[in-house]
């Protein structure tokens, strides 16, 4: 039984998602490459100059391919993920993008194969660890992404300087967990809303953002979510607990934020979210922006990472060159530095990392190209690490829901050691419902 690989979104959209797909690719069963060259890519309909971005390096490629021709179908992102679970491997695209943590899942169910082989050595080598980490799994390659994500705490300076503090701004400054609750306070009082932060609470705790944004605190706590496909024992440590408890005595001095622009308009001092805001923080605030690594729970700070992937199906074999054709030129410096000028996010390359006008050395948002350079497993969380990598792991959607149902409730007041023990028993059941989610 394997209902819980589609949870995520709701079927009833993703029946219409899918059924717009299969007709934009020429009907059920006809997904796939033509013998006539074509491609068949299907990528999330995310922001407006992503879409733009992609579109254009299609047609771009198209024109100087005249023997492959990529036809490309844009599903909307709140079903993309739910569209690919309901879709069987044989009606896939050739080529389809998925979110990091959703990779392993599609391994299992035998809808993606190693990009060894199909992508270039070059391009493979060229990869920068948080991209090179969250697309292996089983010691293959069966994604890259074109660019990887950052975690941070972003504050204003004006404010900052009103509560007497100095920003940190490299991870051997980061602020301890007893120094950040306590400027908490302190911010709370120069902060115009009477609330220091904006922890995205308007996002909601229970879908994925409260896992990508809270496990930094575990991680840097000492703890993980997952050891050797067991969650128990493990997401409700003692380290986990203290950690969470920390996370939820915050909600004294946290903006609820349902405007979406408690930061910008300068109503709080601080806001805990990702790259992909920096256009707009930076036009609100200009030089009062400053970018600060997440507080030290004892561990070293830590950061989630983890993206929007490309990866090749099985409709692809027997095509594998034209697929790699494509799929190199996508993760060519050229086309990341286009997609990444249009949303603003870490370029995935070493190469064109190191001649970004945003995350090259000196620039502004060069935290968290280096907090990417010291990337790891969440089993294997050193000190040392910054980056973590989600659980690389078919049964990613139960660990999401899971954990996301304690951290609502946690929120809410509720017991933090109950609410992770009944998490932990949830992930463990279903993986044992799913034979332990390895592969056969």
């Amino acid at each position: 039984m394997r209902n819980t690989r589609l949870r995520a979104g709701s079927m009833g959209a993703a029946g219409v998602a899918l059924a717009l797909v299969l007709t934009a690719c020429g009907g059920s069963g006809d997904a796939g490459s033509d013998a006539d060259g074509t491609l068949k890519v299907w990528a999330h309909s995310g922001q407006a100059s992503e879409a733009e971005a992609l579109q254009g390096l299609v047609d771009q490629f198209n024109d100087a391919n005249g023997d492959i021709t990529v036809e490309l179908t844009l599903v909307p992102e709140a079903d993309y993920t739910s569209t690919i679970q309901a879709t069987k491997a044989e009606d896939l695209p050739d080529i389809m993008e998925m979110d990091a943590p959703t990779m392993a899942s599609f391994v299992y169910d035998r809808k993606l194969i190693p990009l060894e082989g199909i992508v270039s050595e070059e391009v493979l080598d060229n990869r920068i660890g948080g991209v090179k980490e969250s697309g292996t799994y089983n010691g293959e390659t069966y994604a890259v992404g074109m660019f990887d994500v950052g975690l941070g705490l972003w504050g204003n300076a004006s404010l900052l300087e009103a509560a007497g503090l100095e920003a940190p701004v490299s991870a051997d400054e980061a602020w301890t967990v007893d120094e950040f609750r306590t400027n908490l306070a302190k911010l709370a009082e120069v902060s115009p809303s009477g609330n220091a932060i904006d922890l995205g609470e308007a996002n909601s705790f229970a879908a994925e953002w409260g896992l990508f944004t809270t496990s930094p605190n575990l991680w840097s706590a000492g703890g993980t979510l997952m050891k050797d496909g067991k969650a128990d024992g493990v997401l409700n440590s003692a380290e986990n607990v203290e950690a969470l408890t920390e996370w939820s005595s915050w909600k004294d001095y946290t903006d609820p934020n349902t405007s979406g622009t408690a930061f910008q308009e300068g109503q709080v001092a601080l806001t805990w979210t990702g790259n992909w805001m920096y256009p707009g923080f930076s036009e609100a605030l200009g030089e009062d922006l400053v970018l600060m690594p997440l507080p030290d729970f004892g561990n070293g700070t830590k950061a989630g990472h983890g993206s929007w992937q490309w990866g090749a199906t099985p409709a692809a074999e027997g095509n594998e060159e034209a697929a790699g054709e494509f799929l190199d030129f996508l993760l060519s410096d050229d086309s990341i530095t286009a997609m990444t000028t249009a949303n603003a996010a870490i370029p995935g390359s070493t190469s064109a990392l190191e001649t970004s006008e945003l995350y090259g050395e000196g620039k502004p948002l060069a935290l968290f190209a280096d907090n990417l350079a010291s990337a790891c497993g969440s089993e294997d969380v050193t000190a040392e690490c910054i980056a973590v990598a989600r659980p690389v792991t078919p049964g990613y959607p139960t660990v999401t829901s899971s954990v996301g149902s304690a951290l609502l409730a946690i929120w809410g007041g509720a017991d933090v050691k109950e609410e992770l023990d009944k998490a932990a028993r949830a992930i463990d059941a279903d993986f044992t419902d799913n034979n332990g989610d390895e592969d056969d």
